[in-house]
């Protein structure tokens, strides 16, 4: 779990229930180079038991090659072509290269990977993901934000992150989550959970604690004097399974007593 996200990786997990359920969904992620995007993204990659995945990342030195961005995307599903109505499998073959002829209609192109997304998803629930969507180039994003504000229930979710950039984007308009900047103490937290796995100092849990605020405080206060982690779901597991052996430890009793830096 990511320290201070909570709100965020809610809301993306409530994006894969819908999926499951029937409802597709669009969303963008947008913030700042360095938020965390990318770790939301891995994040949602590994909530979305059951469903199968298709990435993309947008490329900055592909910028200018027009369906570069849609092609990565779409690649691991074009097995499913013959599927789709005859104008729309031509316009998509054209586009990715795979038979020759006048450039394709993009509006039949914005059709076809409609209809492909969609038949992919008959057999599982199906999550798109592009990072580093503000490389894609031109004609994949505007192809992908038509596709976006045409789903409806194909069990197809759609999820980008985009670099704010300050600059307008084919992408909005589309509903968005913005990610905000860490606080630099966060970002520490994060980056030793993700190098050592879990929590291994009382450091940390004053870090931590600083973190999730006043109410945590208080509960971090109550386990420790009473052991209960009863009321306490929103706490990281792991630091609730050491606040419990901190409780019923003799020594950490006798640190109550003399004062311990979270009290």
């Amino acid at each position: 779990m990511l320290l201070g996200r909570e709100s965020e990786l809610d809301e993306l997990e409530r994006l894969v229930a819908g999926v499951r359920a029937g409802q597709s969904r669009a969303l963008v992620l947008r913030g700042e180079a360095g938020v965390g995007k990318t770790a939301l993204l891995a994040h949602l990659t590994a909530a979305a038991e059951g469903c199968r995945i298709a990435r993309a990342a947008g490329v900055e030195s592909e910028m200018e090659l027009p369906f570069a961005g849609l092609h990565a995307l779409c690649a691991p599903m074009l097995g499913r072509l013959a599927h789709l109505p005859e104008p729309q499998r031509d316009a998509l073959n054209t586009a990715f290269g795979l038979s020759a002829g006048p450039p394709p209609d993009r509006f039949m192109v914005g059709l076809a990977v409609l209809s492909l997304l969609a038949d992919s998803a008959e057999e599982q629930p199906l999550l798109c993901i592009v990072d580093d969507a503000q490389w894609l180039d031109r004609v994949s994003a505007q192809t992908l934000a038509f596709v976006a504000r045409r789903l409806l229930a194909e069990r197809v979710g759609l999820v980008f992150a985009l670099r704010e950039t300050g600059d307008a984007h084919v992408l909005e308009g589309l509903p968005e989550l913005v990610i905000d900047g860490l606080a630099a103490h966060e970002r520490r937290i994060n980056e030793r959970r993700t190098a050592r796995g879990k929590f291994r100092d009382e450091n940390v849990l004053v870090l931590w604690s600083e973190v999730v605020g006043a109410r945590r405080r208080r509960e971090v206060r109550r386990v420790r004097r009473t052991g209960d982690v009863d009321g306490t779901e929103s706490i990281d597991g792991n630091v609730r399974q050491d606040l419990v052996r901190r409780a019923h430890s003799p020594a950490e009793n006798r640190r109550r007593d003399q004062g311990c830096p979270c009290r």
